[in-house]
């Protein structure tokens, strides 16, 4: 393997480097790392491709390039091979899920080898496989035969929808199998500086992990980088009784093949939200219980209104209800019984129990001691702006450190953390991270609420708009939710945006891009908005901090 320094004139644009960098990836054994603002190369080869050859393709694209003598190469120039005596750096990644293969792919543009180790028998982490995708096709699922049955127009007949389980379970599960091969499977196998090994894995020092392997086998890696990205698992609440019992974790519930006929909930986050009205709409009677009200940590409006939607459809809600003890009877000839004492006086029973009460980070068995790697009390990997640990040359990223547990936020990280380990400055921005929760209405969010800026001590001024107010909402018959913006005062900047609405998860990206880019409210009043859109609606709660929006025309501009 060989690599130059090359300078390259007559590029005008980003556009320029990208399209030499795609030019040449392509070929087998060949990467270049192109800066427009700089005008410069970074070649590495591995096999028999001339450099006569390679610059002839950059000259066929109407640019001039030459070699630049290898002496002239700074530190931050240089490719992680020649940075690291002329050898590939070795990264070594625990995991497999987004910010893994995030990672992994980064890392290997950038010139290092990189070896996977994976304990589980998939590759892919919990979106692909129990999370995201087979909770979001359930979710659709569910919302078609709600409508079935509960649409808002007289001239279509209702019907009570004809559910069967199993085929909804296994066209889920086909494209989560599609999904896991295209994303993660392929690029293995596409790959040859990628190394998968499987087993669990744990550090003997900060330069070394054993991985105990099947059948009592174990073997060492010894790497240069290395990137812990674990992810984390359900909680399991430690009520008496609840050990021993066939109780549901997320996992089960979107892998079940038969519907409870009442299924219990405790929890009430995102998940537990989620799946709970996923499976009311699918035909179970459903009873959740929740510690504090819904949604405990976001507005407290969305928790309020959101209440009152899932009580309307059916949903019993029992807040600031804890479940005391938990008992479980199997059944001769049909599903067993479980029956949960709460902490308000009553007896719950069902015949299925989920248990959503949050997910801590997989990092209990990595020894991290062993390499000196710090986690904060709840055993989540304490990380900087950059993905590094307390440890200089051991990043971490995604649900099993400190971050928000959101699989765009893990493959962020992820990537960030491989230009940083191969020589690169690059830090992860959450002050405009959007959260969304997908049931109906969904639930989106960005940036500070009214409570967390008065506790930072910013002066706020806040609008809500119901949807009543948004010709869309209207258009659609529904009118389920809000949207609430929070203005910095006096300067006028949008400082978060809080919405329950059908597509709010389309919606909120508007936000995201004005907070990132300091818009004020006039800025957003005074764009022009797709009529009839829900996303509109930003735009007229923007414009409810000046006017009445009940004096508006329709579109009004």
């Amino acid at each position: 393997m060989w690599s130059k320094k090359l300078k390259i004139d007559g590029m005008t644009c980003p556009s320029c480097a990208d399209g030499i960098e795609k030019r040449l990836n392509a070929l087998d054994g060949v990467k270049i790392k192109v800066s427009h603002p700089e005008g410069i190369g970074i070649l590495t080869v591995k096999g028999k491709t001339s450099l006569k050859s390679l610059l002839k393709k950059i000259r066929e694209k109407g640019y001039q390039v030459t070699e630049l003598a290898n002496d002239t190469a700074t530190a931050d120039d240089a490719t992680p091979a020649a940075a690291n005596n002329g050898r590939p750096l070795h990264v070594a990644i625990i995991g497999t899920g987004s910010g893994a293969f995030a990672c992994a792919i980064k890392a290997v543009e950038n010139g290092a080898r990189v070896t996977l180790i994976e304990r589980k028998p998939i590759i892919g982490g919990t979106c692909v496989n129990i999370g995201c995708v087979p909770s979001k096709i359930m979710i659709r699922a569910a919302h078609i035969a709600h409508l079935q049955q509960q649409h808002p127009f007289p001239g279509i007949a209702r019907q009570k929808p004809v559910i069967d389980r199993k085929q909804l379970l296994a066209q889920q599960q086909a494209r989560v199998d599609e999904l896991r091969k295209a994303k993660y499977e392929s690029i293995l196998e596409s790959n040859p500086d990628i190394t998968l090994v499987k087993g669990n894995a744990r550090f003997k020092d900060a330069q070394t992990l054993i991985v105990d392997q099947e059948h009592g086998h174990k073997s060492e890696i010894s790497a240069d980088r290395f990137l812990i990205a674990t992810g984390a698992s359900p909680s399991i609440p430690p009520i008496p009784g609840l050990a021993g019992t066939p109780y549901w974790t997320s996992t089960e519930a979107l892998e079940t093949a038969q519907l409870p006929r009442h299924l219990i909930v405790i929890g009430s986050s995102i998940v537990a939200l989620e799946l709970a009205q996923a499976f009311l709409r699918l035909g179970s009677r459903v009873t959740l219980l929740a510690r504090h009200s819904l949604l405990f940590h976001e507005d407290p409006d969305i928790g309020a209104e959101l209440h009152k939607i899932l009580e309307a459809e059916g949903m019993t809600l029992l807040t600031h209800t804890q479940a005391e003890a938990v008992s479980y009877k199997k059944g001769l000839f049909s599903q067993g019984k479980f029956t949960i004492k709460s902490t308000a006086g009553q007896t719950l029973t069902g015949d299925r129990l989920l248990i959503a009460t949050g997910r801590p980070p997989n990092t209990r068995d990595l020894s991290l001691e062993q390499a000196g790697v710090e986690v904060d009390n709840g055993g989540a990997i304490i990380i900087d702006a950059y993905m590094r640990t307390s440890v200089e040359h051991i990043y971490a990223a995604g649900d099993c450190t400190s971050q928000p547990q959101f699989v765009y936020v893990a493959a962020a990280a992820g990537t960030r953390a491989a230009i940083n380990m191969t020589g690169g400055d690059a830090a992860i921005d959450l002050s405009a991270m959007p959260s969304v929760m997908f049931t109906e209405p969904q639930m989106a969010t960005v940036g500070l609420t009214e409570a967390e800026a008065k506790k930072r001590q910013i002066k706020t001024i806040s609008r809500t708009l119901t949807l009543e107010n948004v010709p869309r909402a209207l258009a659609n018959f529904d009118t389920n939710g809000f949207i609430k913006l929070v203005m910095e005062e006096p300067s006028g900047r949008l400082l978060g945006a809080q919405i329950l609405a059908p597509e709010a998860g389309e919606m909120i990206q508007t936000a995201v891009l004005a907070i990132h880019n300091e818009m004020t409210i006039e800025d957003l009043a005074g764009q022009m908005f797709p009529y009839l859109t829900m996303v509109e609606g930003i735009k007229l709660c923007a414009q409810t901090f000046r006017k009445d929006v009940k004096e508006l025309s329709c579109c009004a501009g």
